[in-house]
C-alpha cells in the first residue's frame, strides 16, 4: 500500500476522510477505531501480548520509534491490568490527538488554531494530501474486493480493512458492500492475526469492541437528533 511507513492507526484515521466533502466520517467513534488500530499494531509487532485476556506489555524497554504507538505502550505499562476491550475506549482520544498531531507534522494535515467562544484554545485539522488519501482508499478497497487472495494480503493491510469495516467506515465501503464482502472481511480478520492463535483472539476482541463502540455512538447520536 502507499504510505506504507504510516502506522495502522494513522492509516485508519486518513481512511476516514471523505476526500470529496473534505470532512471526516464516523467522527463520533473515530477515536475508538484509531485506538483499536494502535492496539492491533502493537500486538502484531509482538509488543503487547494476551495473558489471560489482559493486554500485557512484553518488554518494558521495547519501543517502536513511533510516538503514537510508544505513547500507548507507555500508558498500558503504567496502568493497572485491563482487557483488550477496555483499552479500545479508555482515554482513546489521547491516541487520536497524537495521531492528528503526527500527521500534521508530516504534512498530511494542516492544523489551524482557533478559540471556542472566543476564549478556549482549540485546534482544527484540514486535509492537505488529498491524493495520498485517495490512493490509500483505493488500495484498501482492492484488499476488500480482491482479486488478490487473502493469504497473500499482509497482516497490516488485512487489519486496516477488517477494522475499518467493523467500524462501518463509509469511505471504505457502503452497507451493501459490507454485506456483499462479509465472508472476505471475516477472512481478512483472521488474516490480521495469522501470526499466532493468541493474536487471532486479540484481533477478534478488538474488532468486537469497535462494533460495540460504533453501535453505542450511533444510538447516542439518534437519541440526540444527531
Amino acid at each position: 500500500m502507499p504510505n506504507g511507513s504510516l502506522s495502522l492507526p494513522a492509516r485508519l484515521y486518513l481512511l476516514a476522510w471523505d476526500t470529496t466533502r473534505l470532512k471526516v466520517t464516523g467522527a463520533t467513534h473515530l477515536h475508538h477505531l484509531v485506538r483499536a488500530g494502535a492496539l492491533t499494531e502493537l500486538a502484531q509487532r509482538g509488543l503487547l501480548a494476551d495473558v489471560d485476556g489482559i493486554a500485557t506489555p512484553v518488554d518494558a524497554d521495547a519501543h517502536t520509534g513511533d510516538l503514537v504507538l510508544d505513547g500507548l505502550l507507555e500508558l498500558v505499562e503504567e496502568s493497572r491490568p485491563r482487557k483488550w476491550k477496555a483499552w479500545v475506549t479508555l482515554r482513546a482520544r489521547v491516541t487520536l490527538d497524537a495521531v492528528r498531531a503526527q500527521l500534521a507534522a508530516e504534512g498530511y494535515l494542516r492544523a489551524e488554531k482557533k478559540r471556542v467562544l472566543g476564549l478556549f484554545p482549540s485546534v482544527e485539522y484540514e486535509l492537505e494530501r488529498v491524493s495520498a488519501v485517495e490512493a490509500l482508499r483505493e488500495e484498501a478497497r482492492t484488499v476488500l474486493q480482491g482479486p488478490l487472495p487473502v493469504e497473500d494480503v499482509s497482516d497490516r493491510d488485512a487489519a486496516l480493512v477488517a477494522l475499518a469495516a467493523a467500524a462501518e467506515l463509509r469511505t471504505l465501503a457502503s452497507g451493501k458492500d459490507r454485506k456483499l464482502y462479509r465472508q472476505r472481511i471475516e477472512e481478512l480478520t483472521d488474516r490480521s492475526g495469522a501470526a499466532a492463535p493468541a493474536l487471532k483472539k486479540v484481533i477478534q476482541e478488538v474488532r468486537t469492541a469497535i462494533v460495540v463502540a460504533a453501535t453505542a455512538a450511533s444510538t447516542s447520536g439518534a437519541a440526540t437528533g444527531g
